[in-house]
């Protein structure tokens, strides 16, 4: 069997004008469609709360503290690309910082997601260029060590496979398998239309949940033919 070479240059990717309709989304609303699956572990956090991005995964995997394949990636990229780096949650150096982030946004890459550190955050924060990361740290990469690209990789404990859809704000990132998009896509916005009513019927003052006594009484908290209030 023949082995893949540590760069795959060539993958599918999500149609951009899915990504596009997909960005109207929120990660909450696509997580909630996907199973409640899909979502990155907390720790990969917005650098700025009013940082969002949306996008096809670009795979990279690096060894702990080095950004040779970071630089390679960029170099490989496509408009409409996210970097999506599993850096091992490594926070004990900053594997991109400001010059790395202008190129980025110079190739057109739409935003970076690293399971790892960044640094220069001022600066970045000053580009408004989307980055979510494990947080920060002065210390820079070496630029010494092999790794992957275009590979599947683990971030922030989620499966992520090169051309899958990224879309990250403030609550976080989730990662949607590129075959499953245009089906979800049809779900969210039911969703959202879903949620609009519930919430208008709140505002109205009806705040009932008349699927709480059932679950109550599946969990054990109820007896049969009881109800809450």
């Amino acid at each position: 069997m023949n082995q893949l070479p540590d760069i795959v240059r060539d993958f599918e990717r999500v149609p951009a004008d899915l990504v596009r309709q997909a960005a109207a989304f929120q990660p909450a609303i696509l997580a909630d469609v996907n199973g409640r699956r899909g979502a990155l572990h907390g720790r990969i956090q917005a650098l700025r709360h009013r940082m969002t991005l949306a996008g096809t995964a670009l795979t990279v995997e690096v060894r702990p503290g080095d950004n040779l394949m970071i630089h390679a990636a960029i170099a490989l990229a496509k408009p409409g690309d996210v970097l999506v780096i599993d850096g091992k949650g490594d926070q004990s150096a900053a594997l991109m910082g400001t010059i790395m982030m202008n190129a980025c946004r110079q190739v057109g890459i739409a935003g970076v997601v690293i399971d790892g550190a960044v640094r220069d955050s001022v600066e970045i924060d000053a580009m408004d260029f989307p980055v979510f990361s494990v947080g920060t740290n002065p210390n820079g990469p070496t630029k010494l060590a092999s790794g992957r690209i275009g590979h599947p990789v683990s971030v922030g404990g989620v499966a992520v496979r090169p051309g899958d859809l990224v879309v990250g704000d403030a609550d976080g990132v989730v990662v949607i398998e590129r075959e499953k998009v245009q089906t979800l896509l049809q779900a969210a916005k039911q969703k959202v239309e879903d949620e609009t009513a519930r919430i208008d019927a709140i505002k109205k003052g009806d705040t009932a949940a008349r699927w709480l006594d059932a679950a109550l009484r599946s969990a054990g908290v109820l007896k049969e033919n009881e109800k809450l209030a």
